[in-house]
């Protein structure tokens, strides 16, 4: 009887903890989706309950909108580095970690700690370090040094270092963890067979890695391709559009030109963007662990 009690309970209570997080994702998630959909067909502009049905007109202007496709060229360029420099960065602090052997949690807790400050507030300190300790490391060098985020050449390069040294941090913990998840037994036999160290990285350390290095780049690109913090704390876009993101582009037609119908059919077609590039990533790095 009490088994039978107790499997009725069991069967009620593991639907009761789903329906809730079941429910939190369709309202937070599904609708938002589905009405962003809806709003990017419209002209709707945020603050007036009243709208037009427009169709496809927001993205065939779109389409003709030189500056949207520049800053979409901008923003892959962005996260293609974000992704190469995390993701060797991380590899490298990780293997140097594995290797160390005192006071381990210290050094990690250093390491880690960039991870644990609000990015705004990163990219504020940053921002006075630029604009206020290089040109006075310059002087005292008798060198004219200009901070990098008022060139435009160099103001992405900028953004993007403030982005890697906060980004860098989550990746080497995850790859610390998984390097220190691989049986040492693979490393001795190797050794035996007279394999040299990067030989047992290339056929050991890589494949036993490669399933959460995929999970990191996956990672990086997609906050590659939606960041919006740096820049907007940094630089506001500027200078002369350089550091213009597609995230900054989608914040200034909804909050600054009112304009949130066109606001939504930038974020659809950054969000299919995302959706596909991560998808052939994934595919890819599966090929790659199969073969």
């Amino acid at each position: 009887m009490k088994d039978r009690k107790k499997g009725a309970w069991d069967s009620f209570t593991f639907p009761a903890f789903t329906v809730i997080p079941v429910v939190l994702y369709t309202f937070f998630y599904i609708l938002s989706v589905v009405s962003g959909l809806f709003y990017s067909l419209t002209d709707w502009n945020g603050l007036n309950p009243d709208y037009q049905f427009v169709g496809l007109a927001n993205y065939r202007a779109l389409s003709k909108n030189i500056f949207m496709w520049r800053s979409l060229r901008r923003t892959l360029y962005y996260a293609l580095l974000l992704v190469v420099c995390t993701t060797l960065l991380s590899l490298l602090i990780a293997l140097t970690l594995n290797s160390v052997k005192r006071l381990k949690v210290l050094i990690k807790s250093v390491f880690f700690f960039p991870a644990m400050l609000g990015s705004v507030a990163v990219a504020l300190i940053w921002d006075q370090m630029f604009y206020q300790l290089i040109p006075a490391l310059g002087r005292i060098l008798g060198l004219s040094v200009q901070t990098p985020l008022a060139n435009t050449r160099t103001a992405i390069y900028g953004v993007l270092f403030v982005n890697v040294w906060q980004a860098v941090a989550m990746p080497t913990i995850i790859l610390l963890a998984g390097l220190q998840s691989i049986p040492e037994d693979l490393y001795e036999s190797a050794m035996i067979d007279g394999a040299s160290r990067g030989q047992s990285f290339r056929f050991i350390t890589l494949p036993f890695l490669l399933p959460t290095m995929t999970v990191n780049m996956v990672l990086s690109l997609k906050a590659g391709i939606t960041t919006f913090d740096y820049a907007f704390a940094l630089t506001g876009g500027g200078p002369n559009r350089a550091t213009e993101f597609i995230g900054l582009m989608i914040y200034n037609d909804g909050f600054k030109d009112s304009n949130f119908a066109m606001a939504n059919a930038k974020a659809v077609i950054l969000a299919l963007i995302i959706a596909v590039i991560s998808f052939l990533q994934i595919r890819q790095s599966q090929k790659r662990e199969i073969s």
